[in-house]
């Protein structure tokens, strides 16, 4: 029997919608999907998040805080430009069994059709391009990267580990997690005149 309006928290609702749309993806996924496993009305549902695209938003935001929660904790954590950007490509690379990258293609495909998780997305995403920026600004200052366009390295190095995360992620036996991290570093260490082995550890 479905729950009433007083008896699910609405962050509940939205660990099982990232459980559903982690499993049948955005384009396959129905409300009365997320409903029955939860164990509510879609009325409820709806209640809560007045349209399918606000719920898939949302959802996705929730998917998402762990990894900005990881990259706050970085940016604050006043550490070398070096050490901060190493963390960083660690962080933002695909690894492990992890399904976030999953969800961010499938998340990037679906904003084609929803202007919500269109804005929700590309939010999301601002704030990875602006934690690296930082990262560059600091290390010319400090004179430890020698970059003349840090705006255009920080787009540069993330479309790289956008491009190639999709191929590990989708094309698993093409690109291996490992092949992907060489690739990123020996680019990274390019772009900003530091050896690659200042990009190791």
């Amino acid at each position: 029997m479905a729950r009433g309006f007083g008896r699910i928290r609405r962050e509940d609702l939205l660990r099982t919608a990232c459980e559903v749309i982690a499993a049948q993806g955005f384009g396959h996924t129905r409300t009365v999907d997320i409903a029955r496993a939860a164990g509510v009305s879609q009325g409820l549902l709806f209640y809560h998040f007045t349209t399918k695209d606000r719920l898939f938003a949302e959802a996705f935001a929730y998917a998402a805080q762990r990894d900005l929660d990881a990259l706050t904790k970085l940016q604050e954590s006043g550490g070398p430009p070096l050490t901060r950007l190493r963390d960083l490509l660690r962080l933002y690379s695909p690894s492990g069994k992890s399904k976030s990258w999953a969800l961010w293609i499938d998340a990037w495909s679906e904003s084609l059709r929803s202007t919500v998780l269109e804005e929700v997305s590309r939010t999301i995403d601002l704030c990875w391009k602006q934690a690296l920026r930082r990262i560059l600004d600091d290390g010319v200052a400090e004179g430890v990267f020698h970059c003349p366009d840090p705006d255009a390295a920080t787009w540069r190095i993330v479309s790289l580990i956008d491009g190639l995360a999709v191929q590990a992620t989708v094309h698993k036996r093409v690109l291996t997690r490992a092949r992907l991290s060489d690739l990123v570093r020996t680019a990274t260490a390019a772009e900003l005149g530091v050896p690659l082995d200042a990009l190791n550890g």
